[in-house]
């Protein structure tokens, strides 16, 4: 038998490190040639690392949300044959992370100083953290059952006795001292009666529980790491709100004829083209409003101080998946027609949400869309994707009276809330091209002409 390293693979574009998202495998597994080991993450693309041999898996060479350098220790096999690496070499693992210990297990809470006879070496400590119903000090005298007075009952307005080690940890807790009755000389409140407050709030026993009630006190704390996807998505807005001076310009929309001009388009050619949602339409109408706004369609890049102005649209279209929002680039919507930049807007979404879209695919956008949907509210605020300069948000589809012609009728309306660079758009200038997609779609004919 032999030892066998995958090293971290060189991604390319001159990438010298990336993020470790996912394991798919665990030490003392058996894995087969070309099994995904584990996902990496550069910028918002996701890459699989599989095996390009077959063996048993020895060590894991990293923790989840880790940058590791092109080149570093992946992961550690057992293989048939000689394997790889020299016997000094395996001898030695560089940075392998054995399974057999959990990479994010915390140390045990070193105990207070204490005598030989109150420790007896028998008993083992504890691995993880203790339960709450732990004693709270190692001192000999708390470590033996001792009886407890029964808990002293405490008048209105009068402060609870505590230390400030309780206090701190009520704090934490969420819990108010002024209703824990104390067991301590004089009524002062103990460790040990905040456990059994907590127990009688949980459910657990006593004639105060109340076991499935709505007000059942919760103190459960979850601690989620911030890594892949979520990492970069919290990165990016960051970046972008930091760095650009946001300008968000939100106007109203009668969409009444376009939807009745969506409702022929699908009844008619629906079942052999596909159905039409609102996106395309919008898509056409930023296509053609950019083209008296060039200055709309564009990226800045403020360390060099230089703005390019793109002659394509390519339309970011902001895509909500499991993992987070990631906006994948519908390339020349210019060139397309309605079920062409639909089918691909499908495509695409679809792509994002399985976690199977490209780099190409999620990067180079000169103009984003983003919609909410059904979730889409009255007005929100979005986020520019730098190093855009504009994107253009659609909050949701009502219908409402409106005065038309002197006569209260129900139409249908949408607000677009949009945002602007405003070191590279005036304000003048954003307002003037949200109007001129207004026009379009309240308009839908003017879509089509050339």
């Amino acid at each position: 038998m032999g030892i066998h390293i995958i090293k971290m693979p060189d991604i390319g574009e001159g990438i010298a490190e990336v993020e470790l998202v996912a394991w798919h495998v665990q030490v003392g597994d058996t894995v087969r040639e070309d099994q995904n080991l584990a996902d990496v993450m550069t910028d918002k693309a996701a890459v699989e690392i599989p095996s390009p041999v077959a063996g048993k898996v020895l060590a894991l060479g990293g923790k989840l949300g880790e940058m590791m350098a092109v080149g570093s220790e992946l992961i550690r096999l057992e293989v048939e044959g000689e394997g790889n690496v020299s016997a000094d070499e395996a001898a030695t693992p560089a940075a392998a992370t054995p399974a057999t210990a959990p990479a994010a297990t915390p140390p045990a809470p070193a105990a207070a100083p204490a005598t030989p006879a109150a420790q007896p070496a028998a008993t083992p400590a504890p691995a993880a953290k203790a339960p709450a119903s732990a004693p709270r000090t190692g001192s000999p005298a708390s470590a033996a059952p001792v009886a407890q007075a029964a808990p002293a009952a405490r008048n209105f307005g009068e402060a609870p006795l505590a230390s400030p080690a309780v206090r701190r940890r009520a704090w934490d807790l969420g819990i108010e001292l002024q209703f824990v009755p104390g067991s301590g000389p004089h009524g002062r409140i103990l460790h040990e009666d905040l456990d059994a407050y907590m127990q009688r709030a949980s459910g657990q026993g006593g004639p105060a529980s109340h076991a499935g009630s709505g007000y059942a006190m919760r103190t459960g704390v979850q601690q989620v790491p911030v890594i892949g996807l979520r990492r970069k998505i919290a990165e990016k807005m960051q970046e972008s709100k930091r760095r650009i001076p946001h300008f968000t310009y939100v106007e109203e929309v009668d969409v009444t004829e376009l939807e009745a001009l969506r409702g022929k388009l699908n009844a008619q050619y629906g079942k052999e083209r596909g159905k039409l949602t609102m996106i395309p339409f919008i898509a056409r109408a930023m296509v053609v409003a950019l083209r008296d706004f060039p200055q709309i369609n564009a990226r800045f890049d403020d360390d060099a101080g230089i703005v390019t102005r793109y002659d394509g649209v390519h339309l970011g279209i902001a895509a909500q998946t499991d993992g987070g929002l990631v906006v994948p680039v519908l390339r020349h919507a210019e060139s397309r027609d309605l079920w062409g930049n639909a089918a691909e807007v499908a495509r695409l979404a679809e792509a994002a949400r399985a976690g199977k879209a490209t780099r190409d695919e999620l990067s180079g956008s000169t103009i984003t869309l983003t919609s909410l949907g059904a979730l889409g509210g009255i007005v929100s605020t979005p986020v520019i994707n730098h190093p855009e300069v504009g994107i253009v948000g659609v909050n949701r589809l009502v219908e409402k009276p409106v005065v038309l012609g002197g006569q209260i009728v129900i139409r249908k309306t949408m607000n677009l809330s949009s945002s602007f660079d405003h070191r590279v758009v005036d304000g003048m200038d954003a307002a003037r091209f949200i109007q001129a997609i207004r026009a379009l779609l309240e308009t839908p004919a003017q879509l089509f002409i050339d």
